[in-house]
């Protein structure tokens, strides 16, 4: 008795059909990653700048220790499911938007300084851009940084990111950030006039919880 059950709900099951979804979700659902900012997640001091940078990226304000900073920060990335657009939505407290030199997404593990994937400086001046703390841009494929004069495999900074580590194609879409964001290897990070080199505050990107 059992077999002929089972044989009955197989067939039943194979004569439903199937149904794509509507194409339009593709741009109205999103895959969405989050992090939350601090000085804490810098991999080090701005006293710690290596030499050889230090006159080209000196700070030029007085720098506080990591420990001692109030800057904070909340920054999401929803990717359309068609990877045609990506938003980006970032609150930040405790910094002035006129100390703020650059604000990028990079490559790079936790505790790493990885390569710029997007500038977010492109959409205007921070005390333009940046509104009672809250900064918002939509990002297409042509955001994302690529450097057309490559130097051997690795090219010169800033750059992009390779999609999968070995390869020495880099990122230029939406669909390959997306990726490296699965993979926990983009982060925020926003640079000061204090703090130009490990940066003021960074976070690292991972799935946003529900």
């Amino acid at each position: 008795m059992r077999k002929p059950t089972i044989l009955a709900l197989t067939a039943a099951l194979a004569s439903l059909s199937a149904h794509a979804k509507d194409p339009a979700l593709g741009a109205t659902t999103f895959y969405t990653y989050e992090a939350f900012m601090s000085p804490a997640q810098e991999p080090g001091e701005e006293s710690e700048t290596p030499k050889p940078l230090q006159k080209s990226l000196g700070a030029t304000a007085p720098s506080t220790p990591r420990e001692s900073r109030k800057s904070r920060g909340h920054g999401q990335i929803r990717f359309a499911r068609d990877m045609t657009r990506a938003y980006v939505d970032v609150q930040i407290d405790g910094v002035n938007p006129a100390d703020i030199l650059m604000f990028h997404i990079h490559c790079g593990p936790p505790g790493v300084l990885g390569p710029i994937v997007v500038d977010l400086g492109e959409f205007g001046a921070f005390t333009k851009t940046l509104v009672d703390g809250k900064f918002s841009a939509e990002l297409s494929n042509k955001n994302i940084t690529f450097i057309k004069d490559m130097h051997g495999i690795k090219p010169g900074l800033p750059e992009s990111c390779p999609v999968e580590p070995g390869f020495a194609a880099q990122t230029k879409t939406l669909s390959a950030l997306d990726y490296l964001a699965r993979k926990g290897v983009l982060y925020f990070n926003l640079h000061t006039k204090a703090h130009t080199y490990y940066g003021e505050m960074r976070g690292q990107l991972y799935a946003a919880q529900p």
